[in-house]
């Protein structure tokens, strides 16, 4: 038997309901360009690490607010009806999580940006730093090196 499939893959309603999951609780860095790109008021993006972390790089038009601070000053920061988006250093890392499970215990909306600050800079959007902002070449193996959207 193939590996694939030596586990079915689920019932059509147990995979609806898992990848609409999914999409409430996550949102990738490509969709966050957008928006910010298009300057959607109801998005606010978070990054959720160290200061030296932040001034290292981050995404332009972030908001800084360490994990640990997020139960204090999260709900002042968010305008009503914004969903948040929660970002850290990458995939290896669960920041991004426990920020965001903080700004659920406020009551918030939120999602995960999957990727995190990595795959905003592999995929080549703008970083801000103390120098300015500035762009990392497109990595190949993360988006098209031409710049288009890979329209998934």
């Amino acid at each position: 038997m193939p590996a694939v499939t030596s586990t079915p893959a689920a019932a059509n309603a147990a995979a609806l309901a898992h990848f609409a999951a999914r999409l409430a609780f996550e949102t990738d860095v490509s969709d966050v360009a957008a928006d910010l790109a298009a300057g959607a008021g109801d998005v606010v993006v978070v990054d959720s690490r160290s200061k030296e972390s932040w001034d290292q790089g981050h995404i332009d038009g972030a908001i800084h607010l360490p994990t640990a601070e997020i139960a204090a000053r999260g709900a002042g920061l968010v305008p009503a009806g914004a969903t948040v988006v929660t970002y850290c250093w990458g995939p290896g890392c669960n920041g991004a999580t426990r920020a965001a499970l903080e700004f659920a215990k406020l009551g918030l909306p939120v999602k995960e940006m999957l990727g995190g600050f990595e795959y905003w800079a592999r995929e080549g959007f703008p970083v801000k730093t103390a120098s300015g902002v500035t762009r990392h070449p497109i990595d190949a193996l993360t988006a098209p090196v031409s710049g288009i959207a890979c329209a998934c």
